[in-house]
């Protein structure tokens, strides 16, 4: 078939259209409310060059020792947990450095308490499995869980890739054009970001875990004398972020996780006066939420950002609608940030700045 060369303009530019049409309605499928801009970032963009542009570049490194920590927790609940459901009786569990402790009371029930640990010391699958915890037997009847070098490694190489996803999705939401995160070996990412040339905020965001909770404020024990003394088990002192900071005696146990939000905007609180973040839960975090909270009108419950208390409420009734709002003497800018750091979950692991750089056009550096 001949067409005239108008008429082939015409039909490329109308099958342009139509993959361009294509692209923007994805868009306000992913995101209903999105203005043009925010659709128009879905069209391709052409990866910024930063050595041409220079910019703002910063090495991070994961916190072992905050991922051990995190690790002995974990496995010292989980050696509760064990231990109890195979009604073995334990005095002294404890963890420190890489090891947790426990002394099985009965000598007769040391074998069972080996077989119900073995969850821990089996060999991470992989091409090659690695032996994250070793189970020892130092003194009769106190068994030792310690964690492995290759264990540390093994952990450390598992939150590299999710905190790099976490990582470009914050300094992508806050206006960075094209930023360039790399892997650098075994425990480092290194964070570009072309034409940046004041990183103060950004550094503020990707300093910060993000871990939010919602846990029970424990009023069974005068805070004073958890201060004074020592707070009872299952409950930890927390202070909150005003100035001088005020002490919560608060529990353990997690309610809610910023895990279960699936969305936060900053917004503005008229009957309050002050900028808050609205957020809402996904249907896991619904159900959680509302059980706890009818289950505890009268009491206070705490959310807690990073081992901080934003807020301390009371729960007035049953919070049933799956959404919510946190104040905290906010500006406009720290409500903003707080909602990016939900929207985007929290870091795997704490991580530290080991070097940053601002690059002048062409390589120098400031």
């Amino acid at each position: 078939m001949w067409f005239s060369r108008l008429t082939k303009i015409l039909i490329w530019l109308a099958v342009a259209g139509m993959v361009v049409l294509g692209v923007m309605l994805g868009a306000r499928a992913m995101k209903p409310d999105g203005t043009l801009v925010d659709l128009l970032a879905w069209l391709p963009k052409r990866q910024a060059s930063f050595d041409r542009q220079g910019g703002w570049q910063i090495l991070l490194e994961v916190d072992k020792e905050d991922l051990i920590k995190n690790r002995l927790e974990t496995v010292r609940n989980g050696v509760r947990s064990l231990l109890r459901d195979a009604r073995i009786g334990y005095t002294g569990l404890a963890g420190w450095g890489r090891e947790v402790k426990v002394r099985i009371s009965d000598p007769a029930q040391i074998d069972a308490a080996k077989t119900a640990l073995k969850i821990f010391t089996d060999p991470v699958a992989g091409t090659n499995p690695v032996e994250e915890i070793a189970l020892d037997e130092p003194e009769p009847g106190l068994l030792s869980l310690t964690i492995t070098d290759a264990g540390v490694r093994l952990r450390t190489l598992m939150v590299l890739v999710p905190s790099m996803e976490v990582i470009k999705l914050r300094v992508s939401e806050s206006g960075a054009f094209e930023p360039i995160v790399q892997q650098q070996g075994d425990d480092q990412i290194l964070v570009r970001v072309p034409g940046l040339r004041t990183p103060v905020r950004f550094k503020d965001i990707l300093g910060r875990t993000g871990k939010l909770t919602f846990q029970m404020v424990d009023t069974s024990w005068p805070v004073q004398d958890a201060l004074n003394n020592r707070a009872p088990r299952g409950s930890s002192v927390l202070y909150s972020q005003d100035d001088p900071p005020i002490p919560y005696l608060v529990e353990d146990r997690v309610i809610v996780s910023g895990d279960n939000i699936v969305d936060a905007r900053a917004t503005y609180n008229s009957a309050m006066n002050e900028p808050v973040v609205s957020f809402n839960f996904d249907s896991k975090g619904t159900t959680r939420f509302a059980q706890a909270t009818s289950q505890n009108v009268g009491k206070q419950f705490a959310m807690i950002l990073d081992s901080q208390v934003l807020s301390a409420p009371v729960i007035r009734e049953p919070i049933l609608g799956g959404s919510g709002q946190i104040s905290g003497n906010f500006t406009n800018e720290s409500a903003k940030e707080l909602a990016l750091l939900l929207r985007s979950g929290p870091l795997p692991a704490r991580l530290k700045i080991v070097e940053e750089r601002t690059i002048a056009p062409g390589g120098g550096q400031n």
